[in-house]
Order: C-alpha cells, then sequence, then structure tokens
C-alpha cells in the first residue's frame, strides 16, 4: 500500500528557509504524478506545488517564486524547497499522491519570529 513519510519542519524566522522531505514506499513511484498540500490553521487543505512523473511543475501563486519541488525517483523522494518563508506559510504540510489520494503524517510548519 501506499505510504508516504514526511519529514523537516519545524519553527523558523521570517524571511528563513526550510527543505521538506517525503520518502514514498508502496508503489512505483517514478510513474506517479505527486504532491505537497498544506493546511492552516482554521482554513481548508489548498494544493501547495504538483510534480508530473516527468516533471511538470505548478503551484499556487502565493508560493511561486519561493517554493520549489523536486523529486529523485532514484530514492522514492519528494522535497519541497521554502525560501523567503512568511508567517501566512506557517501550516503541516502534507505530502500527497493524487491517483490514489493517499496523503502523508503531515509535518509542521511554523514561521513565527
Amino acid at each position: 500500500q501506499v505510504q508516504l513519510v514526511e519529514s523537516g519542519g519545524g519553527l523558523v524566522q521570517p524571511g528563513g528557509s526550510l527543505r521538506l522531505s517525503c520518502a514514498a514506499s508502496g508503489f512505483d513511484f517514478s510513474k506517479y504524478s505527486m504532491a505537497w498540500h498544506r493546511q492552516a490553521p482554521g482554513k481548508e487543505r489548498e494544493l501547495v506545488a504538483f510534480i508530473g512523473s516527468l516533471g511538470t511543475l505548478k503551484y499556487t501563486d502565493s508560493v511561486k517564486g519561493r517554493f520549489t519541488a523536486s523529486r529523485d525517483n532514484a530514492k522514492n523522494a519528494l522535497y519541497l524547497q521554502m525560501s523567503r518563508l512568511k508567517p501566512e506559510d506557517t501550516a503541516v504540510y502534507y505530502c500527497t499522491q493524487p491517483a490514489s489520494n493517499s496523503w502523508g503524517q503531515g509535518t509542521q510548519v511554523t514561521v513565527s519570529s
């Protein structure tokens, strides 16, 4: 079965950077599109970044130019490099596989001084 495990979250000051990682297992990772979602307190979950099986990238407008998604098919890993972080980026970040609607357990990112 699909398993997704996120890591790399934490507390960071505004303007700082973090790199999230997702370890995937239970499916042929290289053949599937992947995504990062987030859920801020009191808000609905939103799609942050999408990366297709061939590397196609899409971002929500609020993170364009600041976040970069990438994947390493040899390692079955998904990444989200987050730079110039803002307090409004505070959320639980989830690694997802859209085809099966599978979600990891999430990792907390808090941007605060």
